[in-house]
């Protein structure tokens, strides 16, 4: 009988720790006709192939719907224009830009704020004279960015 009681507090402490994360998946695992109409607007490129989707993917795009429709027009408007200029890049420069993103997202949240604020007080040229101070501050190259970069700087 003890045993048996042990194994339902188990269980009932079990379900209470999981509980809110199978609300969280439950959530983003919602169906395509069960989003809001708003939701269904800003993610309709994912349409055709929402249900192959992840739970965590799901949540991830719903979340950047919801940032999508808090932002201004302006807002929006900067968005589209480095989308489009992130689109024009080569395929081995997009993924350069995506390494860098992800490893400042590693960064700790202060030293984020940190690094953004003083790089929104530089001039243009500071800028570039700070790239080429702080190479620690780079994220790693892979070897196909080293051989574009090289063969950029030989003008070929």
């Amino acid at each position: 009988m003890r045993a048996l009681a042990r194994t339902r507090r188990a269980l009932l402490c079990a379900l209470l720790c999981l509980g809110p994360t199978c609300l969280y998946a439950a959530e983003g695992a919602l169906d395509w006709e069960q989003l809001r109409p708003e939701e269904r607007e800003i993610l309709k490129p994912f349409e055709h192939r929402w249900s192959e989707l992840s739970p965590e993917r799901r949540q991830r795009l719903r979340q950047g719907a919801a940032r999508w429709q808090r932002m201004t027009p302006e807002e929006r408007a900067r968005a589209r224009e480095r989308y489009e200029r992130f689109k024009q890049l080569p395929p081995e420069e997009q993924e350069r830009v995506r390494r860098r993103h992800h490893w400042f997202k590693s960064l700790p949240p202060e030293e984020r704020a940190r690094l953004r604020e003083r790089w929104r007080g530089m001039t243009p040229e500071e800028r570039r004279q700070f790239r080429e101070n702080h190479p620690a501050l780079r994220p790693p190259r892979s070897g196909t960015e080293d051989a574009t970069r090289e063969r950029h700087r030989r003008g070929r």
